[in-house]
């Protein structure tokens, strides 16, 4: 039977490479074996010669074969084939010559189609596999007919089959491995693409990072972090020999939370935190087993660089904002050159009295928009105070309640006497006069058509809720809620809303409209933050 001729070229293996070494330096012994202690262990006694000549043979052949060259010039796949041919041409002498099944030979051809099946990566082990079959059977069969010995065909059926359970069982671990060592190579592979990654990431990341051990020594530090210290090496450093501020506030750990530090050569104001300790299990010991192996992980942020791009963003915001401001003060002046020089012209009394009235109501426009800039500038310049919030929103809906008794029932309070805010007292003031005056604008009329309430949220927090009973939000208006000059209003500026919102982040409040009620109608927005400064 001969075996495939066409095989198709397997890729470079080094791992084959290194195994087949191995596999032909256990041919050679065995061979030596043969030749050398052959006849001493009942092995040939049939025919000496011929068993001599093969144990010859045998090493002359693994000795041709076992050498780089003929691997490079005749393949793996072809090597193999050869290989595992000669094999079974060999043992089937050895066996035919010194008494057949029972002088041991099939044991041997099971660990060499073990062998070769590791190797091999072709089904080429089956077809070995049953050539063993075969000629085991035909010699047993043979010297059952010749009358040479009895034969046992049940152990040599068990032989057979183990043939074929071993070359499957090879084969199969074999294609295991070899999958398991390619999913290795590629997550390593992956492994080393991503340690690239992070490499690339944290040498470019604009905060500085220290790794730092817990004997207080700098085990490796980004650019960044020589840049904003001025320091040109700080590895294998200690970091109290190099900035003692940061040191004593490592030392302290996560417990102290983010801290501000003047550091570095010049002097800068960097953020600092420290991050969970490097290489530490979930109970705290180090992941090496001694507790105090574990590293530190400290960032720094530069927060001057981030409040000169705070200030470049909110100079562009300002920019689109006076150009948008421009184009909206240019129609109420135009309404009021307009009404000016037809003012003018015209000599009766009823007509100056209305021309008059444009001109005071767009004039109170225009300052009112003016008035909603200048707070807009203002904003970052906060002095928070712990404001009586009865006391305060009392006073404010007085202020809306000058109209008579029927425009004070419009509006309802429902604060208690000690609940206070910690906010710049004129923000509140500006916060709550443009919320009630859009709910002022929008409510039925009815009264407490208008209402503001207040309660603890927890924590130190309190919420301030402004709502009324008119048509609500919709989902147009509410996506555009607070972008600037937005408004439904025809007298509106849509300045109101957006200059609330950034006076509320400004103190480190947040304002947000709540979601729709159907037992209660209208719109609602709330006012929630601390308590106290």
């Amino acid at each position: 039977m001969n075996a495939p001729a066409s095989l198709p070229e397997p890729d470079t293996d080094p791992v084959q490479r290194k195994a087949l070494r191995y596999f032909n330096l256990s041919r050679l012994v065995i061979a030596a074996v043969f030749l050398v202690l052959g006849t001493r262990i009942g092995l040939g006694s049939e025919a000496p010669k011929l068993f001599w000549f093969s144990a010859l043979f045998y090493i002359a052949a693994v000795l041709a074969l076992g050498f780089p060259d003929a691997e490079n010039r005749l393949g793996i796949k072809r090597l193999l084939v050869i290989q595992g041919l000669m094999d079974a041409l060999i043992l089937n002498i050895v066996m035919w010559t010194s008494g057949g099944y029972n002088s041991g030979i099939p044991v041997l051809m099971m660990i060499m189609l073990a062998g070769y099946g590791l190797i091999a990566k072709e089904r080429i082990v089956l077809f070995m596999a049953a050539l063993a079959t075969l000629s085991v059977l035909v010699e047993n069969v043979w010297r059952d007919v010749t009358n040479r010995n009895e034969s046992d065909y049940f152990q040599v059926a068990l032989a057979c089959i183990s043939f074929f359970i071993i070359a499957i069982m090879a084969r199969w671990l074999a294609q295991r491995a070899r999958a398991n060592a390619s999913l290795a190579a590629s997550r390593g592979a992956a492994l080393a693409r991503q340690e690239a990654i992070n490499a690339h990431i944290i040498r470019d990341i604009r905060d500085g990072i220290i790794v730092v051990r817990s004997d207080g020594v700098v085990r490796q530090a980004n650019p960044s972090a020589r840049m904003l210290l001025g320091l040109e090496h700080m590895e294998n450093r200690p970091l109290a020999d190099l900035a003692p501020a940061l040191a004593e506030y490592c030392r302290a750990g996560e417990d102290d939370g983010e801290q501000l530090l003047e550091l570095g050569q010049p002097r800068r104001l960097l953020r600092c935190r420290v991050a969970s300790r490097v290489g530490a299990d979930a109970d705290g010991r180090g992941g090496n087993g001694e507790g105090d192996e574990s590293d530190m992980l400290v960032f720094l942020t530069d927060l001057e660089d981030i409040q000169r791009r705070m200030q470049q963003i909110k100079l562009v915001s300002l920019g689109r904002l006076t150009a948008s401001m421009a184009h909206e003060i240019r129609n109420p002046l135009s309404a009021v050159t307009q009404a000016a020089e037809l003012l003018c012209e015209e000599k009766r009394g009823n007509i100056q009295l209305r021309l008059a009235n444009i001109i005071i109501d767009n004039s109170r426009r225009i300052e009112h928009m003016i008035r909603d800039v200048l707070a807009l500038g203002r904003r970052d310049k906060t002095q928070p105070e712990a404001l009586p919030l009865a006391e305060f929103v009392g006073e404010s809906l007085e202020a809306f309640g000058l109209g008579g008794e029927n425009e004070r029932e419009i509006f309802q309070m429902e604060i208690t006497p000690d609940l206070t805010l910690g906010i710049d007292r004129a923000h509140l003031h500006q916060i709550l006069d443009n919320l009630i005056t859009n709910a002022r604008r929008y409510c039925s009329g009815k009264p407490g058509s208008v209402k503001v309430s207040a309660e603890a949220a927890g924590d130190g927090q309190v919420r301030l809720e402004v709502g009324d009973d008119g048509p609500g939000l919709g989902g147009q208006a509410r996506a555009h809620l607070f972008e600037p000059f937005f408004t439904s209003h025809a007298k509106g500026t849509g300045l109101g809303l957006y200059i609330a919102r950034e006076l509320a982040e400004a103190n480190g409040f947040s304002l947000e409209p709540l979601d729709d009620d159907p037992e209660c109608p209208g719109a609602h927005f709330s006012l929630t933050g601390r308590s106290r400064p």
